[in-house]
């Protein structure tokens, strides 16, 4: 498969700058038996008592940091100080981790980057793409007060603001499901609930159960490479609970479907599930990477937000409902002017594939 195979264009200002208020008020592109327009408030209609909705629990820290670059030249002044933007991406260690940095060049190992008086971190290692190893002088809750105090939410290059992501970000950027620290992105699709939503749910007889994926920076990266099979996926951190997998099971054995929310949630599933197609408890990295062929074995129905183009998101949610039917669907939201991305609108799939028996 070529990488421009999944290219389309989006009008610029489709992608969406601020969520929907209230949030339940989103629209939903009904994708299970043609193309139904609705909301996000028409979601329990659209499933049956006895389903069971796994959503993704995890947090997103403010990991959007901005500091000046600090470098001792030997037997000379120090060099000058440099501006430099990191957004944190996956953990490594107490207090270490992996980050994205702008402008990389300016940065060599063993450089510091002081990001306020009390927090700074040492430049252990650079690789490609700016991405670079660092080790911060806090740990603990040292480190998570220090966050809290200098960094910002990570919103994605698309979403524009005139400086750095403000107040409203904060909450905006976050789910109702948060509990577990951990995300430098939001598992988007799970923005949509509010208590309305959850009440509704509830009533209709549909059950729930969380898991936890910290999804990283790496989920807005570009395929660029010309085939797909090139391409090295990032690896994110998660855990499904025995309990979580037990209700998957459950759910399975009599006859119910499981709704993934968000593609995380169905990439952490798909990771945890067996030839067979029983769900087991999981707890490591992820990197699984989906494309068209791909036959599901954990996950029946998708509730996901519209994604960028040639992205490893969009190869998903072709593989998941078929190639010719998220095209078709991609269309009709451009053409009713969906709300696109992070904060944009979302689809209801069924899966094409059908699961692994």
């Amino acid at each position: 498969m070529k990488t421009a195979d999944f290219d389309f264009n989006l009008p610029r200002e489709l992608i969406a700058q601020r969520p929907a208020v209230p949030r339940e008020s989103a629209r939903l592109l009904d994708v299970q038996d043609g193309l139904t327009d609705r909301r996000i408030s028409d979601l329990a209609d659209l499933l049956r008592p006895g389903d069971l909705m796994v959503f993704n629990d995890t947090r997103v820290i403010p990991a959007l940091l901005s500091g000046v670059r600090v470098r001792d030249v030997a037997g000379s002044l120090a060099a000058p100080e440099r501006k430099i933007s990191v957004t944190l991406h996956k953990r490594d260690g107490d207090g270490v981790w992996r980050a994205f940095a702008k402008p990389a060049r300016r940065l060599e190992v063993g450089d510091q980057i002081v990001f306020g008086d009390d927090f700074t971190a040492d430049v252990m290692e650079k690789h490609e793409m700016g991405e670079i190893l660092l080790r911060f002088a806090a740990t603990g809750v040292d480190f998570h007060d220090g966050l809290r105090r200098y960094g910002r939410a990570p919103l994605p290059p698309y979403i524009k603001r005139p400086e750095l992501p403000d107040a409203k970000d904060q909450n905006d950027y976050q789910t109702l499901f948060a509990a577990h620290d951990g995300a430098v992105a939001a598992p988007t699709a799970g923005l949509h609930f509010t208590p309305v939503v959850m009440e509704a749910l509830a009533a209709r007889g549909v059950l729930s159960a969380p898991l936890t994926l910290h999804v990283g920076a790496g989920t807005f990266l570009p395929v660029t490479v010309d085939d797909v099979a090139d391409h090295k996926m990032h690896a994110e951190i998660g855990e499904i609970s025995a309990a979580t997998a037990d209700a998957v099971n459950a759910t399975h054995a009599r006859g119910g479907r499981v709704l993934a929310v968000g593609t995380t949630s169905l990439r952490l599933l798909e990771s945890a599930v067996d030839e067979g197609g029983m769900l087991h408890p999981f707890a490591g990295d992820t990197s699984i990477f989906i494309t068209p062929g791909y036959r599901f074995g954990a996950v029946d129905m998708l509730l996901t937000n519209f994604h960028l183009p040639r992205s490893t998101l969009f190869m998903l949610v072709s593989a998941f409902a078929g190639t010719d039917a998220i095209r078709t669907a991609y269309d009709h939201a451009i053409a009713q002017r969906y709300r696109f991305y992070s904060y944009g609108d979302a689809m209801l799939l069924n899966c094409a594939n059908g699961r692994a028996p």
